[in-house]
């Protein structure tokens, strides 16, 4: 849902999803609404502007005027910044997630400019190809290298990197992950190339998988060992108190390896990578903190040669 500003007048704009209008038209009393979020999507803090000549009436003007998204049936394409509550009101700080491209066991960027922030995802045959390239991830399930790794913690030279964030507020720990990705495309494997399993698909091919740490183990989601050593950079990219490290990998389905009908349909074609040319299909895998909603989305880049 969304609100409205239509000359004066506050309207709320609600709509529902596809599931939504599925289980209301059902009508078997399986439509019932348990609970509800608030999003920030469109609203830009660095207008803030506590120096504006008109005094402190107008430093949050600019915010406050800017137009407010129409509501989306489509979950995939809205609430990509949810909103928070958090009792402890002293607060200075909150956890972020940060991609480890710094750690031997992560995986650093593809080097091509035009696709900073972005990995590649061969096929397995084009990996061989392509895997002296840095960001580009191995898709075949029964290798252990080129993983994706995310780091939660505090990101602050602020606070304390010796200790872990268990130690320093219970409340903003992690103990359960959400990854998505779309089901199309690829699906989950952890470490060791074994098969995640699939919590849930929605109407628009989103999988979701549940992923929760378990003390010792480190296929998926493990502690985050505090640094002793001074020197913050050398296996993470967090400043700051440490919570938990999530890894994974991800296997493409069959059919994006023997044919190209996928790439025609929901991609194209490039040349960004070598000479040759590449079939390519732009996704994305996003993973939330079911605690406190920390998230953050990949950029995947899938190839073929064509």
């Amino acid at each position: 849902m969304a609100f409205l500003d239509n000359s004066g007048d506050i309207i709320l704009d609600a709509v529902l999803t596809d599931t939504g209008r599925l289980r209301l038209a059902q009508g078997n009393g399986s439509f019932k609404i348990t609970q509800f979020a608030f999003g920030d999507d469109e609203i830009n803090y660095g207008l803030y502007n506590k120096n504006h000549p008109s005094g402190s009436a107008y430093y949050d003007l600019d915010i406050l005027q800017t137009p407010v998204f129409e509501a989306f049936t489509n979950n995939a394409s809205s609430m990509k910044f949810q909103l928070i509550s958090n009792v402890n009101t002293q607060l200075l700080y909150l956890p972020v997630m940060k991609l480890n491209t710094v750690d031997t066991e992560g995986t650093s960027f593809f080097s091509n400019a035009s696709l900073s922030n972005t990995y590649l995802l061969p096929t397995p045959a084009d990996y061989r190809n392509l895997s002296s390239s840095a960001g580009v991830l191995n898709s075949s399930p029964n290798s252990f290298d080129k993983k994706i790794v995310i780091d939660q913690g505090l990101d602050s030279n602020e606070t304390d990197k010796t200790r872990l964030l268990s130690s320093v507020d219970s409340s903003l720990t992690e103990t359960t992950f959400l990854i998505e990705l779309n089901n199309n495309f690829v699906t989950l494997v952890d470490t060791l190339g074994n098969d995640i399993p699939l919590s849930y698909v929605d109407d628009d091919g989103i999988a979701t998988y549940s992923v929760s740490y378990r003390e010792g183990s480190t296929n998926v989601v493990s502690l985050l060992t505090a640094d002793t050593s001074g020197d913050a950079g050398s296996s993470t990219l967090l400043n700051g108190t440490r919570d938990k490290r999530v890894s994974f990998k991800l296997k493409l389905k069959t059919d994006l390896t023997i044919n190209n009908s996928l790439y025609e349909r929901f991609g194209g074609t490039t040349t960004i990578i070598t000479s040759n040319d590449y079939y390519y299909i732009d996704t994305f895998v996003t993973v939330k903190g079911a605690t406190v909603g920390t998230q953050i989305t990949i950029p995947i880049k899938i190839v073929k040669s064509v």
